[in-house]
């Protein structure tokens, strides 16, 4: 397997296994003195964590990452930062049954077909555990752009669980830390408790859907063809383990408007452009238009579950299987901090290509 790094000039390989002593990051091409160091980067994985309440898998991990390489007295030296998260809760023999089993909706069988060899403790590569990996890089982007461009925010939220979909009307900000779903809308908060807390108990699981935005983000960012921000931005969700779709801005809904209730009219405003909406989730023609970068992303329920399933083994008997171990029910609620990380690495990637490139150099308006 040669494809494990993304990025351009920032540019992130990940490594380790579920049921490995560790796994990690190392990150080429952060700028110098960037100030960072271990506590700023946990402040991220501790939202990606697992056990942290009853909505989340029961493993205990306290995924507290380490810095090997790169950083010096706090801040970034320009060189390749090693980040490593040790393995500290594996229980491989609740993987035993699965050995020569396949278990439907996972990568066993692909992995197998590929290779002819496959790590069943967990998934190996496949687990959603490697996405401890890209949520510390994308601390170190986090504080990247932090030093670059300070005023762009990036927030995730869930906005759907399985047909439980929050009210737009409802939406604030402030409540997206409150909850243990890190949704905005409080009264769907407690709608999907219940929910979920029912599926659960009864060993089953649900999708999700999960929004990402980027706010303050400069005008500019992206190329017109192959290097399109909403391109890489749809790549790098979409390699997020168990995410099936990805939609930008209006996304799949664009299909039924018409022109006219699409395009986002523009006016001059004190500061420069103003739009009138944001259909185009703030890029147009792969080139961000100073709006607010809006992606989501949906997350197939999680085929770890209690109910037999029919299967196959590895030498064709058809058997029955029931996934046993500690599985989130919903993996969209951890999947929030990981889409963060990878909007934060996409778009430090392209601010930094952006100055390579462009510097100064682009279009004034007024």
């Amino acid at each position: 397997m040669s494809i494990n790094s993304f990025g351009h000039l920032f540019r992130v390989t990940t490594w380790g296994e579920s049921h490995g002593p560790a796994l990690g990051a190392t990150v080429d091409g952060c700028p110098p003195n960037v100030a960072v160091d271990e506590a700023m980067l946990q402040h991220w994985l501790d939202m990606r964590k697992p056990g942290q309440n009853k909505y989340t898998t029961q493993r205990q991990e306290a995924d507290q990452v380490r810095i090997l390489s790169g950083v010096f007295n706090g801040k970034t030296t320009g060189t390749p930062v090693q980040l490593m998260i040790e393995n500290t809760d594996q229980r491989s023999k609740d993987y035993g049954d699965i050995a020569e089993k396949f278990r439907p909706g996972h990568a066993d069988i692909t992995y197998w077909q590929k290779y002819g060899i496959r790590d069943y403790r967990g998934g190996g590569r496949s687990s959603a555990r490697e996405t401890a990996s890209r949520v510390a890089a994308g601390g170190l982007a986090r504080a990247a752009l932090n030093a670059l461009a300070p005023q762009v925010q990036i927030t995730g939220y869930m906005v759907q669980m399985g047909p439980h979909k929050i009210d737009r009307e409802q939406f604030d900000w402030d409540e997206i830390i409150r909850n243990p779903f890190w949704t905005p809308d409080a009264t769907a908060a407690k709608t999907w408790a219940g929910y979920l807390d029912q599926l659960r108990k009864s060993g089953s699981s649900v999708g999700a859907m999960v929004e990402v935005v980027a706010r303050g983000l400069p005008a500019g960012l992206g190329a017109p063809v192959y290097g399109k921000l909403d391109t890489e931005l749809a790549a790098a969700m979409m390699s997020i383990n168990a995410v099936k779709g990805v939609e930008i801005g209006e996304g799949m809904n664009a299909a039924v408007l018409t022109g006219e209730a699409n395009a986002d009219e523009i006016r001059m405003g004190a500061d420069g452009p103003i739009f009138s909406s944001n259909h185009a989730g703030g890029i147009l023609g792969g080139i961000s238009t100073g709006q607010d970068v809006v992606v989501r992303f949906s997350v197939k329920p999680t085929s770890s579950i209690l109910t037999p399933r029919k299967t196959i083994t590895k030498s064709g008997e058809e058997v029955e299987i029931i996934t046993k171990g500690r599985h989130d029910p919903c993996v969209g609620i951890r999947a929030v901090p990981v889409g963060e990380a990878m909007m934060a690495c996409v778009l430090l990637d392209h601010l930094l290509l952006h100055r390579g490139q462009i510097g100064d150099a682009g279009g004034k308006i007024g």
